[in-house]
Parts: C-alpha cells; structure tokens; sequence
C-alpha cells in the first residue's frame, strides 16, 4: 500500500535499494544481453472462477525482454497462440500463424459491464500477458526510463533488514496501477510487491507474494507466487488466493 507520510525520499534516479535488486537478481549487464524469458508455468485461483477463465496448466510463454510483448503457446486451444503487442493490440493466431480474432486498445474493453461478470479470450490475453510480462521482467524492467522512486519506511512487523521502495509507473507501460510498492528482503529478492489491479476493479487491492527462488542461467526467479487482497492495512488476508503461479521451468533466449 502507497503511504505518502512514510516517505523517505523521492527521485528519477535508480535508488541504492533497486541497484541491489538488480545485481541480486542477476545483474543488469546479464539482462541486457537477453532477447527473452520463455517459462512454462501453471497458474490458477479465484479470479479465474470469478471471470469464467480456465486455469493453465503447464502453459509455455515468451515475454520479451526489452519491450511490453507477450505470448501464450497452445492458447486458447491447442496449436493457436495468443499475443499481448502492449496497449495497442491482443491477437489469437491459428498454427500457421494466420490472426482468427483481434482486439484494439484492449484495456479500453474492460470499462463494460460485461468484463465485471466474465472475460473472453482476449480479455484475459491482455490482463494475462501484461501481468506476467510484469512479473518476468521485475526488477530489471526499472532499468527503463520515466519511473519515479519513493523510499519508504518498512512497517515494524515486517523481517529486519527488508526494504520497501514505492514506484510510479511511466503512463506508456502496461500494468497493473500506476502506483505500486515493492518489498525487498536481506538478500535484495523481491519478496512482495502492491498494487491495486485497476482491470479487475479499483477495489482489487492485493499483495502479490514470491518465493521459491531459483536460478535459471544467472537470473534468479521466484517460481511460487501468490496474490492475496489487502483491505485497509498493509497485512495481506490469509484467503482467498486471488491469483496462484507456479512457475516449472525457464530459459532465458540470447540476444
């Protein structure tokens, strides 16, 4: 959660805090030698109930590693493919690569009544691939330019040594809210990050966990994560498990 009276200082500039993510997680020089993240992951929870989605299981996806692009293999269905082409565009295409359906500024679609009750296949293509695109590329992804960082002060009941730094999105880059806080454990791993998931609702505030770090060819990925709603404080709910990923497996695709 955003909180404006505990800040610490405000700048442009990377903070020591994220420097240290960065090498933590791998180091910048590492990533930008990088074309993609391809994983295969499973991902489940209540919001795929409350839309009428599918859980995935044992999905592979390609986010890119330089800008907002993202795909689904064998969705929504065997041999097609979905891509998410940032705000301007979310295709399906059949396995010759023909496009089947399409949508324009699809964040656009999410202000019909429609979308409270059940998202189609672009509809999730979109919230989806932005997201995980959002996950695969943290903290590297504040190594572009137009954020505005925030230190703040840990809450007493968080583990010593942890840092928090609150981040302004630029208004170009899909996500989930233009505000989100991060949270960094003794290590520099991102441990948690907020946000209010503004697609699904401006009450859709949650605390997305991660855990189980692994290295895949010198960058480190938390393979469990877990988003769980946050009401008036900073303490997430114990339930219900809004989102679930697990992630199986990633290799990370030269260039």
């Amino acid at each position: 959660m955003w909180v404006e009276g505990e800040a610490l200082a405000r700048s442009n500039s990377l903070p020591d805090v994220l420097a240290q993510a960065i090498e933590a997680h791998g180091g910048a020089a590492r990533w930008r030698s990088l074309a993609a993240v391809e994983a295969e992951l499973s991902v489940r929870g209540l919001l795929f109930t409350m839309k009428q989605r599918p859980v995935l299981r044992h999905i592979r996806v390609r986010a890119d590693a330089r800008q907002p692009s993202f795909t689904f293999f064998d969705y929504p269905r065997p041999g097609q493919s979905c891509q998410f082409l940032g705000e301007q565009e979310v295709r399906i295409l059949d396995s010759a690569g023909n496009v089947v359906a399409s949508r324009a500024n699809p964040r656009e679609a999410f202000h019909s009544l429609r979308r409270q009750f059940h998202w189609d296949a672009l509809d999730f293509a979109y919230f989806g691939g932005y997201a995980t695109w959002n996950y695969l590329v943290t903290p590297f992804l504040f190594l572009r330019e137009g954020f505005t960082f925030q230190e703040m002060t840990p809450p007493p009941d968080l583990p010593q040594g942890w840092s928090l730094i609150g981040v302004i999105f630029p208004e170009n880059l899909p996500t989930h809210s233009p505000r989100q806080v991060f949270y960094f454990d003794e290590r520099h791993l991102l441990r948690r990050l907020d946000y209010v998931a503004q697609v699904v609702g401006g009450w859709a505030r949650a605390a997305h966990l991660c855990d189980e770090y692994r290295e895949f060819q010198g960058i480190q990925f938390p393979t469990r994560r877990r988003v769980r709603p946050l009401l008036m404080g900073p303490r997430p709910m114990p339930g219900p498990t809004l989102v679930a990923i697990d992630i199986h497996d990633v290799r990370l695709v030269e260039g």
